[in-house]
């Protein structure tokens, strides 16, 4: 007989991982293991905000995924990045804290998730988070997770773009994660005296003491072991070398949208004839275990500017060493910031239950560095500003499979970017807003030529045209484990079990039911918080019958 090594085994130390970690290692009686493919994310350039360009396409600490092409999309590829470190996505991520739209949970619960309301879920939101304004209704202010209002750092243009947006009959929010969402205003982020505040950062590091909490990193996953429909431990590659470990009570998976399906099919669990022809045996046939992908997508106009932008500052020489040794010796200044200042939701037409558009402001641009790059610390060579666009609610649903059973390959990915028309329809709207926007007396003063996509662009075949032949993801990868009652369409139950298997849940953004309106880090953490107490619920339960 197998002894058990742990009580839980938690897969991946991403944004809801590192919660579960946390939460589950609590109680000094459970034996937590938490596996990380990747290593420490005590790094500079992930611990200082602005570092994420450089890391954007860091091996190190990045899987760096490249999808299939979309052909309603110009027919291109998509680069992901996605975390591979301690911390996951949320150690290189652009720091933006929103927390969806109150009606998207509210949603989910109406499609058969008990207890995923936004009501239900607004107390987790509380829970995780130490809001910099403190506590009050809505928003929490003694959580692990450090919220910072940047106002008075971000640079003046920003003022010029709330004035344009209130000009236009946009209403100001000073607080898009308070009582409502829509309107607009400064972004908040997730860092605390000028460094990142990643999940790791918030939940991992006070507690990686714990004496029964033991966290493994560089180690692979490969495959969760599952007997007679129960899932009993998990197979991971450390230094060339494959190691088992078993658990007693449930193995959690927190993989994230793209490791979480591929693990599951990897493990036998996902559709039939996609395990056949990976050569992978059959444990369960889940058909929906990689599909209903979504993922929000931008689309930016870019502006030559009468004054001077973060391009001023950070292209020269002299300003990139001023800059740096600003952040050293006061982790103050830009580097201290996201390159997303301002931004809000909107609808662009009637009839709308919540926002359908996204709007970023940055006072900087990057036109002339490659989209692979993202070297933030070299902007164009000339003063410039961007306003852009992403969709909230995505229409379109793409999947990934494994091609073979080897763990380190990695999965096709087919987003199916614009196959719905409707999607087209909301960037439509929504990049004739930013146009509006620049053509305000707010911007006049300020805001020279628009230079891409630029004045000849202007019917609307024209303006769809250059939406597909640019438009590129925002890095909100969801639902490929979705969460819901029927099993043939659907992967975990409302408790983020897995359909079919026990001892087995997901907790990530892969079991969104759907996609929210914004930024998804938030949510993700939210997700590790409820799921922490679903998984504490039923242990309590079961000892005590």
């Amino acid at each position: 007989m197998v002894m058990p090594d742990y009580d839980y085994i938690i897969l991946g130390a991403g944004s809801a991982g590192c919660v579960l970690a946390n939460r589950l290692s609590l109680d000094p009686s459970n034996r937590v293991l938490l596996l990380e493919a990747g290593g420490t994310d005590r790094r500079f350039f992930i611990q200082m905000p602005i570092g994420y360009g450089k890391t954007y396409h860091q091996k190190a600490v990045n899987w760096m995924y490249v999808t299939e092409p979309s052909p309603d999309a110009d027919n291109k590829p998509s680069y992901w990045p996605r975390g591979k470190v301690l911390g996951g996505s949320s150690s290189i991520n652009a720091m933006v804290y929103v927390r969806g739209n109150p009606r998207d949970f509210d949603e989910w619960s109406e499609l058969g998730n008990t207890g995923w309301s936004y009501n239900e879920v607004l107390p987790y939101f509380r829970k995780m988070e130490s809001w910099q304004n403190g506590a009050d209704t809505y928003r929490g202010g003694d959580g692990p997770l450090k919220i910072s209002e940047v106002s008075s750092q971000l640079h003046p243009l920003c003022d010029n773009f709330l004035s344009a947006a209130k000009e236009i009959g946009i209403k100001l929010n000073s607080d898009m994660n308070g009582k409502w969402q829509d309107g607009v205003g400064n972004y908040q982020i997730t860092t605390h005296k000028g460094q990142r505040m990643s999940s790791s950062r918030a939940y991992l590091w006070p507690v990686i003491s714990r004496t029964n909490l033991t966290v493994i990193t560089n180690a692979l996953a490969s495959k969760i072991l599952i007997k007679d429909k129960k899932a009993y431990g998990v197979e991971y590659i450390k230094s060339g070398s494959t190691h088992k470990v078993y658990a007693k009570r449930e193995v959690i998976l927190s993989t994230g949208s793209i490791n979480s399906p591929q693990l599951l099919q990897l493990s036998g669990v996902g559709p039939k004839k996609v395990l056949q022809e990976a050569s992978v045996e059959l444990i369960h046939d889940s058909p929906a275990v990689g599909q209903n992908l979504q993922d929000h997508l931008s689309v930016t106009y870019f502006y030559k500017s009468k004054v001077p932008t973060l391009n001023d500052q950070l292209r020269p020489l002299l300003g990139k060493v001023y800059q740096g040794l600003k952040y050293i010796l006061t982790r103050n200044g830009p580097l201290s910031l996201s390159v997303n200042q301002s931004g809000g939701f909107i609808r662009t037409r009637d009839g709308l239950s919540k926002p359908n558009i996204q709007l970023y402001f940055s006072p900087v641009s990057y036109t002339l560095e490659s989209r692979d790059r993202r070297a933030m610390m070299s902007p164009d060579p000339f003063s410039a500003m961007l306003l852009g666009v992403s969709n909230c609610n995505t229409n379109s649903r793409g999947q990934l499979r494994i091609k073979n059973s080897d763990p380190t390959s990695h999965p096709i990915i087919e987003p199916n970017y614009l196959s719905h028309e409707e999607d087209v329809k909301d960037l439509l709207e929504g990049v004739k807003v930013l146009r509006k926007l620049a053509k305000t007396d707010s911007f006049k003063p300020v805001i020279g030529e628009e230079f891409r996509p630029g004045p000849e662009c202007q019917t609307d075949e024209q303006l769809i045209q250059h939406i597909k032949d640019t438009v590129w993801t925002v890095f909100h990868p969801s639902s490929t484990c979705r969460m819901g009652p029927d099993p043939k369409s659907n992967v975990v139950d409302s408790n983020l079990r897995v359909h079919g298997i026990d001892g087995l849940r997901v907790a990530d953004a892969s079991i969104f039911p759907q996609l929210i309106c914004g930024n998804i880090n938030a949510a993700t953490i939210m997700v590790g918080e409820k799921a922490s107490d679903l998984i504490l619920r039923d242990q309590k339960i079961s000892e005590s019958t």
